[in-house]
């Protein structure tokens, strides 16, 4: 089986990153899904759902490629966070969230070449946020990382300070989960390695 062009089906510089760490060399090419047409109030239906209709908006224009389409979200308290609206309302998730533990969802869909066949995973992993002080959640809210973020805060950069712990797949809460991807692209009939 030849190794066919593999396409990140989104604009998130964290997962581009984490696929070229692994050893694949993704094209770029983010889907211009319109996200507000997905209501669901479970964060694992949610996430599957938006990642596949990225996948799946992107998966024409490459036929003869594996597509990956990503979301992400944090389930808190019964309710779902994507990213804030803006620095208010990341502030005042931050004091909701400190000393407490959240759930990252992560959807993903791998459109196979073709269109021949479409997996759709999810994955979660458990965040314990620091007990942090008004003035470093001010501080990490004005950095301007937070408003780019599901969930207000990215592991991978400044908010890593304010994460206790995770249970769960590390590279999940960056925005991808590189186990499940490993086992998404054997399931089609490849090799992580043979992107490498």
């Amino acid at each position: 089986m030849s190794v066919p062009q593999f396409v990140l089906a989104s604009a998130s510089p964290a997962r581009r990153q984490l696929l070229v760490a692994a050893g694949i060399q993704p094209f770029v090419h983010p889907s211009q899904f319109d996200e507000s047409t997905v209501q669901l109030s479970n964060p694992a239906e949610l996430v599957q759902a938006l990642a596949k209709g990225k996948a799946e908006a992107v998966a024409p224009q490459f036929p003869s490629a594996l597509v990956l389409g990503c979301d992400s979200v944090l389930a808190f308290e019964g309710q779902i966070y994507g990213k804030p609206e803006s620095p208010e309302v990341a502030i005042a998730r931050w004091q909701r969230m400190r000393g407490q533990v959240g759930e990252l969802y992560t959807g993903h869909a791998l459109v196979a070449p073709n269109r021949e066949n479409t997996l759709i995973c999810r994955q979660v992993t458990r965040v314990f946020f620091a007990p942090v002080s008004d003035r470093q959640i001010e501080a990490y809210v004005a950095s301007g990382e937070p408003l780019n973020c599901a969930g207000a805060f990215a592991i991978d950069g400044k908010g890593g300070i304010f994460v206790e712990k995770i249970e769960g797949c590390h590279t999940n809460v960056i925005g991808l989960s590189l186990p499940l991807l490993r086992r998404m692209l054997d399931e089609l009939g490849y090799n992580a390695t043979d992107f490498w």
